[in-house]
């Protein structure tokens, strides 16, 4: 039986958080409750935005992280997996002051993307302060995926879709249209799918229905998770 535990830093956002957890909980493969992994959560909504710190010096996010590293780490987490990939910008430092291993969306998601759709182009969306770090280009290159990036009024759209809407509460319906329109235009510039590297993106192509073949990082890291715990994936 499993008995490696999960302790997700989250937070950011809370929504993003419980999407991960649900994921986790679907993707176990368990036929009851006992059959579960044991998983902690910080859901830590006063850790700074991450897009902000990157682009416009904005508060380090990096000690209330740590703080909630720390409540983790306490509860006995064999393992540490953050549900924004914008985060995972400053993974390097967090690392650095634990020896409980970090998983890193951003390569597994990678890794699905070479295993599944070998010789296809992949296009990233995901907030401007990811877009800027070329956090998924570094990630993606590793494993030999080519991709495409949204222009600055497509960067516009998802920030309106992730930080309006999913984060502040504006109605989803709303960024139907834009999104819809992106995704055309970004299909025709050669995307073959669509990396949702925003973990709010997953909620806003789940509940609009988008059209298009995507790869959701949240759930790949999920999955990563509940491998490293000993147990295996619902198929």
């Amino acid at each position: 039986m499993a008995n490696k535990t999960i302790g997700i830093l989250g937070g950011m956002g809370p929504l993003a958080t419980a999407d991960l957890y649900k994921k986790i909980v679907l993707l176990t493969d368990a036929n009851c409750d006992n059959a579960h992994l044991r998983v902690y959560i910080d859901g830590n909504a006063q850790i700074p935005d991450r897009t902000a710190a990157i682009l416009s010096g904005g508060a380090d996010p990096v000690p209330q992280m740590l703080s909630a590293l720390r409540h983790l780490e306490a509860c006995g987490a064999d393992c540490i997996i953050m549900p924004c990939n914008t985060a995972h910008y400053f993974l390097p430092r967090l690392q650095q002051e634990t020896s409980i291993p970090f998983i890193s969306m951003l390569a597994e998601t990678a890794k699905t993307c070479a295993r599944l759709y070998p010789g296809k182009t992949a296009c990233v969306l995901a907030t401007k302060g990811t877009l800027a770090s070329g956090l998924y280009n570094a990630a993606l290159e590793k494993e030999g995926v080519s991709c495409i990036l949204p222009d600055e009024k497509q960067r516009d759209v998802l920030m309106y879709a992730i930080y309006d809407c999913v984060k502040g509460g504006k109605p989803l319906e709303t960024v139907r249209e834009p999104m819809e329109a992106l995704l055309r235009d970004l299909t025709a510039k050669g995307a073959d799918y669509f990396i949702l590297g925003c973990t709010e993106l997953p909620i806003v192509a789940q509940e609009l229905a988008l059209p298009g073949v995507f790869v959701d990082p949240t759930a790949e890291l999920a999955k990563a998770a509940i491998r490293f715990c000993g147990a295996k994936v619902r198929e």
